[in-house]
């Protein structure tokens, strides 16, 4: 399956077009796309036994963000060997933990604001929990996973990296910094989930490719580590890393500039685009 976010309603999306769930289901399900993943189980029984009408055109345009209001999201830092490397640091022992504010989820396709001169990319790799995950071991990860998705991790360095003590979370939180989408696939439609090919390109120029199974902390072992500290609710997201290319890490740093379209990919989930255009600028102030 493969279910999105089109106009605030939650859809499955086919060859066909989009087929609207609440219509579909003569309101057994909601139309609120988050709601969905509180009650998986019986929605994907539902999906996979009724007979659903064809799907309609729709404008890719009016899709929004995949999960759009999460109760967590959670982000993960340096679990790429070759992103940790060109970070300048040794690799975690433990994986990283920071998170986007949901204020920054996008749709799939628009425009990006850049508050400053240091706006940054990170295609990720992102996991939409389908079942509440609490002590559950690597071997059962799996089963409480609802889809994977595409999603951007952008990151205003500046903010980001301001000392004494870093602002990870502010800084990759600007709205629109956290494109999703432009569908949650569930893992039965892919080959080998823990194996996709993830790419991002500006203006059509390749700045990152890797595979997901490069990942330091596999999306089992996240589950784990993260379900033992805290429960994982439905609908929550976990942005597992990125590739090396980031434009932080190049001598010298490249920076995205107004004008420039980010693409983002990953095999068998689909790809973002997101044109830079002017923001308000991103100033701080200073304590007294």
């Amino acid at each position: 399956m493969r279910i999105a976010n089109l106009s605030g309603r939650v859809v499955l999306l086919s060859d066909s077009g989009a087929v609207d769930i609440e219509r579909a289901s003569e309101g057994r399900f909601g139309s609120d796309p988050t709601a969905i993943y509180g009650r998986w189980d019986e929605f994907r029984q539902w999906a996979a036994e009724a007979a659903l009408p064809a799907g309609t055109t729709y404008d890719e345009a009016d899709l929004g963000p995949a999960v759009p209001e999460p109760a967590q999201v959670f982000a993960i830092g340096l679990n790429y060997r070759e992103h940790a490397i060109e970070s300048g640091v040794s690799f975690p022992a433990e994986p990283p933990v920071f998170t986007k504010f949901r204020g920054s989820l996008a749709g799939p396709y628009g425009e990006l604001k850049l508050p400053g001169n240091t706006v940054d990319w990170e295609a990720e790799l992102v996991v939409v929990i389908g079942r509440t995950a609490r002590h559950v071991s690597a071997d059962d990860a799996w089963d409480h996973v609802a889809g994977l998705t595409v999603g951007q991790d952008f990151s205003e360095r500046t903010l980001q990296l301001t000392p004494p003590a870093p602002q990870f979370s502010l800084g990759k939180s600007f709205p629109g910094f956290s494109p999703v989408g432009p569908a949650v696939v569930t893992v039965d439609e892919l080959d080998d989930p823990a194996d996709l090919d993830i790419s991002c390109s500006i203006d059509g120029e390749q700045v990152q490719k890797g595979r997901t199974s490069d990942l330091i902390f596999s999306i089992p072992v996240l589950i784990e580590r993260l379900s033992a500290v805290l429960p994982l609710l439905p609908g929550d997201l976990i942005f597992t890393g990125t590739p090396s290319g980031v434009g932080g890490g190049r001598k010298p740093p490249r920076f995205l500039r107004p004008g420039e379209e980010v693409v983002t990919r990953i095999e068998g989930l689909g790809e973002l685009r997101q044109r830079c255009v002017p923001g308000t600028p991103h100033t701080t102030v200073s304590a007294s």
